[in-house]
Order: C-alpha cells, then structure tokens, then sequence
C-alpha cells in the first residue's frame, strides 16, 4: 500500500538523500532535479520552500548573492517540537522556515556549501558543518552566529549534538571533536580511523558515541576516553551510514538492549550489540550498496534502502528478510513514522514512497 503523508521532501542534483523522523516524515532527496527547492507535504498538498537569490528580497530587500546560482540543499532538521525547521544549501547558507513556508532566518557566515544541519534537544541553537571545515552554532531565535568552531583541517561531514551544549563533528581530515558552546577549544580530539569520516551519532543516553568510515569500520567512543572503546571491523567496503535503535535507558523501551545498525557499499547491513562491540547479524540481500537503514521505534523491525531499487524490511530478532519493496531507481533514504506503522523511502527517479506495514506488523506478533 501507498500512502500521501505529511512529510518534507527536498530535491538535488546529486542522488543522495537523508530523512528525519520527528513530528512527521522529514525527507532531502537528492537527485537530478536541481530545483533549490524543499516541499512541505500535507494531504497532498505541497508547501514549496524556495532557495534562491530571493530570499534577500524576502527578508529584507538585500541584493543578489553572488552564490546563488548553486542553490542545491543538502541538509534539513525539524526543531523538537515540530515548529521549525531548518534547511542547509550548497550555497553556503542555512535557513530557517515555519511549517506554513514562511522564512524567517538566512544563515549567514560561511565560506563553502554546507553539508549538515541538527537542532540542539531545546531548540535554542542549530549547528552547521561545511566544507570551509568549519562548525557554526547559530542563536535560532536572532539567526546571528554565536560560535564558529575552525578547528578541522578538512570539510566538516557530519555533526551531531549530544544534548543543548555538547556536540560532535566529523571530517575528511579523519578526526572527531568534541566540542561545547562557549569553549575556544575542543574538548576532546578522537583520532583512529584511518579515511574520512562519513557520520557521527550519539546513542539515546549520549553516552556513546558512534563513528563510521571510508575505511570499512565503525568505531564506539566514551566521553571518557579518547580512544575508541569497541572497533566494529567485519564489512568489507566504505560504510555509508550508522543508526541507533530507541532502546535501552532514557528511551520509552528502556528494557530492550541497545543496538547499532551499519549500512555499507559491500551491500550489507549488520546488527552490533553496544556494551560488547560484537557483531549480532550480518543482514544480506540488497544487490548493491545499501544507503540507509531506519529502525522501528520498538527496534524489532529495520528498514534498509539501496541502490539495487529495494527497501528491504527485516525482524531483528532472527534477522531475517519479512518484506520487500522494489522501485524503479537506487533508494537513498528510509524513515519510519512515529508509532512504527509507515516508513518512507525516497528515491533517485524523484519519487517518495510511504508503505504501510500494519498487516506485516500483525503476522510478526
């Protein structure tokens, strides 16, 4: 089944795309399109936020941008109550909008295309990494920078906060920093990988911290320690992407361990046990390198998507294979909804999917 749901859909001129999951389905879709444009989706019904050189005469009447003929977004985050939300360009700016499209902040400050944008937990900040290597942590109520951290000798590629004041970013120079607002310094440098890395994301608790590489590993790290505590080393090419499942302490499944999904171009995903660092499945069926990988919010379902045109679906419980969808172009995204019922999958040929896995959900239990 096929459903039209709220959701957020951005398309790029490359193929690639991230989907977030909060109040509603959240996707950037990369492909060829190129249009500088995110669509807010209602009952079919779109919101199309533009990115463009006139968003200065939006805001304030301003002149052209020099820029903005690279008008691609590349990155977009909902605030945590679902009120904002806020989108990250190739040309160099981040934005601020409101669900009915109206724009409120031009972000300002750096010198290259930004490559990810995340809300802090109480939405009073948004963080930005770019390929000027630098970190930005703008003030989201005035849109003026408050701190920009220039300490990564390479782009910035991914960053992620650990609550309101903590984050970490990662680059192609192999690093990770651990910084805070209001500090000159990072807290801590994480050195061992040993190729540029792709993706850093907190465990709920925020007591973790996982990394992944162009050098086929994954690696979990402490606030602790400076080395990392377990080195996850059984793919066999570049991992794309990681996920944290929403279990164990602070998380509304406090009982069901904590697992970390990896999502590889060796066309695997695998399931890792968090305390031990082991390898708990090795999930095979995808045909070509897989993209994305979304657990449920009970973490007893995992959704991968790939390049061979598949969102595959498997029960983490014995790992195997309970549904498969194949579209018509590579699937660069997977989301599941908040309750578990749906999950989202954007692809290369510009389309969104919504499938509707309530009667899978009934044969399982």
């Amino acid at each position: 089944c096929v459903y039209m749901c709220l959701c957020v859909c951005v398309c790029l001129c490359v193929c690639l795309c991230v989907c977030v999951c909060v109040h509603v389905f959240v996707f950037v879709c990369l492909c060829r399109a190129g249009d500088g444009t995110a669509c807010i989706w209602n009952d079919g019904m779109a919101t199309v936020l533009q990115h463009h050189q006139r968003d200065a005469a939006m805001m304030n009447g301003g002149g052209e941008d020099p820029k903005s003929n690279t008008i691609d977004v590349t990155s977009l985050d909902w605030n945590h109550d679902g009120s904002l939300l806020a989108t990250a360009s190739y040309d160099y700016h981040a934005r601020v909008w409101t669900p009915q499209g109206q724009l409120l902040h031009k972000l300002s400050g750096h010198q290259g295309p930004i490559f990810a944008i995340k809300w802090n937990r109480k939405g009073t900040f948004l963080l930005t990494g770019s390929v000027d290597k630098t970190a930005v942590v703008w003030d989201a109520q005035t849109g003026t920078i408050k701190q920009q951290f220039a300490y990564h000798t390479a782009p910035c590629l991914d960053i992620d906060w650990q609550g309101s004041s903590i984050f970490a970013t990662c680059s192609q120079d192999q690093t990770i920093h651990i910084c805070r607002v209001g500090y000159d310094k990072p807290l801590k440098i994480l050195s061992g990988h040993k190729d540029e890395v792709n993706t850093v994301r907190w465990n709920p608790a925020g007591n973790i911290l996982a990394s992944c590489s162009d050098d086929h590993t994954a690696k979990l790290w402490t606030t602790r320690d400076e080395s990392f505590i377990h080195n996850l080393q059984s793919h066999t090419r570049e991992i794309y992407t990681i996920k944290w499942s929403k279990t164990g302490p602070f998380t509304p499944f406090p009982n069901a361990p904590l697992r970390l999904a990896t999502a590889s171009f060796d066309s695997t995903v695998r399931l890792w046990d968090a305390e031990s660092g082991s390898s708990i499945s090795c999930l095979r069926g995808h045909g070509e390198a897989v993209y994305s990988v979304a657990f449920s919010p009970d973490a007893q379902l995992l959704a991968s998507g790939s390049f061979d045109n598949c969102v595959h679906i498997w029960s983490t419980k014995d790992a195997q294979l309970v549904h498969k969808y194949k579209g018509n172009a590579g699937v660069f995204e997977v989301c599941f909804n908040r309750d578990g019922t749906k999950i989202a999958a954007s692809s290369a040929d510009h389309s969104l999917v919504v499938l509707d896995i309530r009667n899978l959900q009934s044969r399982l239990n």
